[in-house]
């Protein structure tokens, strides 16, 4: 089976996490929403941020990605200090994120959509398109449909092909089954294990924290811009705290 491929590891691997983003501090104007937050990702783990409404959860994720300020802390990839760069910088470093909204081109087709998640790539992306479709064979079938009159969880298997155009070794993804059916939830998930199995690290913000934390091998509990809980998903899965407070009993 053919797998998505990432940019070329370096020849020495770090001890460190690959992904480490230390003690954030950050917000919007003069008001921080996270307040020392930590987060790290080892290759091809998942790890998922959870926690309620107003925790921070994406405001960390784009903290990590270079779109929030932070006034404490430090991001540092596969052991290299990235917090000066920008996104786009930080998209050639090997990241790779899909927003929650607005992260397809609508009037284009699918095909012209993977085509512009290329836009670092100056070589032939040919073999790329097609382990995206590999990945995503219902997007496949609608390759020269406009993205836009797909389904939400069809939209969704586009933005996350496009990410995945770039090669990245970090995919975020900012929760990616938010609007779907349980049915399709569960296929996004699916295919979300498999692009991990392929050495890709994933790090991931999800409203539907039961469900996520299954397939995570790290969980973050986020609770006012801090972590609350951290731990394997399935051993935040057994805290009868964690159950109680945040997956409903």
């Amino acid at each position: 089976m053919s797998q998505v491929q990432t940019q070329a590891a370096p020849a020495t691997q770090a001890k460190e996490p690959y992904l480490s983003a230390t003690a954030m501090r950050g917000g919007y104007g003069k008001a921080d929403i996270l307040h020392g937050c930590t987060l790290q990702v080892d290759m091809g783990q998942i790890a998922v941020i959870v926690g309620p409404n107003g925790a921070g959860k994406s405001t960390a994720m784009k903290a990590v990605f270079g779109m929030l300020p932070l006034r404490e802390g430090s991001v540092k990839l596969d052991g290299e200090d990235i917090i000066k760069l920008s996104p786009q910088e930080r998209v050639y470093k090997g990241m790779g994120f899909v927003p929650q909204v607005h992260n397809i081109f609508p009037t284009m087709t699918v095909e012209e959509n993977l085509e512009m998640g290329a836009f670092i790539r100056k070589d032939d992306i040919k073999d790329t398109i097609e382990q995206v479709y590999h990945l995503f064979p219902a997007v496949a079938e609608k390759r020269k449909q406009a993205a836009g009159e797909l389904s939400g969880g069809q939209r969704q298997q586009v933005a996350v092909g496009r990410a995945l155009m770039t090669r990245p070794r970090l995919l975020m993804l900012d929760e990616p089954t938010a609007g779907v059916s349980p049915i399709v939830m569960d296929e996004l998930f699916d295919r979300i294990i498999e692009i991990a199995r392929t050495g890709i690290s994933i790090l991931m913000v999800e409203q539907n924290a039961r469900q996520a934390l299954e397939i995570a091998d790290i969980g973050y509990v986020l609770v006012q811009g801090t972590n609350r809980y951290t731990d394997t998903g399935e051993a935040l899965m057994a805290d009868p705290e964690v159950r109680r407070t945040f997956l409903g009993g």
